[in-house]
């Protein structure tokens, strides 16, 4: 399947606004009008002379609300990244070029999008330039979740993961997936897999910046890597500080080196992200039917006891009472 086909052939998505049935002459406007109502403080300029179209539509999967956008040529410039999506300050966008091409700008860095393309913008000033029959689709995602796997967001904005990489290729077939299924899922099964598709992004990203970063920051990058890497495999028992240097091609004293410059341990930092992934399982209703041992062998501990024994000692409190807790404080 094409780029530019492989999000946007699916038609599960729900129309949120068109220029359809508009004059020529009023859709523009019209555009204009919908943007300022939601306060998305833009400025926006046309960029030939050819009948404006514009159309958005979205599907919501779990905690992911996905707009799919198609418009004509437009620069569209954000003096403030505003409201377009109410309470979602804490939030950065990620997206999908679809079909046309675009040009983005923010933090000094310029990046010209290609069908197929993945690309974060951060609520900052920037500047995005659109082609005739240009399509994204697009989703916020938290930026904390970013920020704590990739760095500081002006390492990445406007640095596109490029249609051709692997990790971007699957991120694309799957969120083509999961717009189609996603009206089939139960919540629990739809946050499980909006939390897939994100874990997706953060790899994709992290491959780009490996392949185009400036050397003085590749010690940065490689750790970024490494703890992606941690993210996407939390579940296999085995990952171990030599495996995790051996899949991103450094040795092991260099990694190590490169944590121990961040003040934290290769060792540590895995079984804390284990530690905090079974916690927030234990405390989500999607994973109340599996029994503790189940639940701590899917993040990669090897016996129910070892899992206790440390969960015991991060959180102060065993696995069961810290579920029982968690449960009675959601209802």
């Amino acid at each position: 399947m094409s780029a530019d086909k492989s999000v946007a052939d699916v038609d599960a998505m729900k129309p949120v606004f068109t220029t359809d049935g508009l004059h020529p002459r009023d859709s523009f406007q019209r555009w204009h009008d919908v943007l300022d109502a939601q306060e998305a403080n833009l400025d926006l300029q046309r960029v030939d002379d050819e009948p404006f179209m514009a159309r958005v539509e979205s599907s919501t999967v779990g905690a992911l609300n996905i707009l799919r956008m198609s418009q004509s040529a437009l620069r569209t410039e954000f003096r403030k990244f505003g409201a377009w999506r109410h309470g979602r300050e804490g939030m950065v966008t990620a997206a999908f070029k679809l079909s046309g091409t675009s040009s983005s700008l923010q933090d000094g860095r310029e990046a010209v999008l290609s069908p197929g393309d993945l690309y974060i913008l951060d609520k900052r000033p920037g500047v995005l330039t659109t082609s005739a029959g240009s399509q994204a689709i697009s989703m916020d995602i938290p930026r904390e979740y970013l920020e704590r796997v990739l760095g500081p967001t002006q390492l990445y904005t406007a640095l596109p993961a490029r249609a051709e990489l692997a990790s971007t290729s699957l991120a694309r077939a799957f969120f083509r997936e999961l717009i189609r299924v996603g009206p089939g899922l139960s919540p629990a099964s739809a946050d499980r897999m909006a939390s897939i598709g994100v874990d997706l992004i953060v790899a994709s990203i992290a491959e780009q910046m490996a392949k185009e970063v400036p050397r003085p920051l590749h010690g940065t990058v490689v750790v970024q890597r490494a703890k992606a890497f941690v993210e996407a495999n939390l579940a296999d028992p085995t990952l171990d500080p030599p495996k995790l240097a051996a899949a991103v091609g450094v040795s092991l004293r260099r990694l190590q080196e490169l944590f121990q410059e961040r003040g934290q341990h290769i060792s540590d930092w895995i079984w804390q992200r284990r530690l905090e992934a079974a916690a927030k399982r234990l405390a989500d209703p999607g994973y109340v039917h599996l029994p503790i041992g189940t639940l701590a062998y899917g993040c990669g501990f090897a016996s129910q006891a070892h899992f206790s024994r440390r969960f015991k000692a991060c959180f102060g409190t065993a696995p069961t009472e810290y579920r029982h807790a968690a449960l009675v404080s959601a209802q």
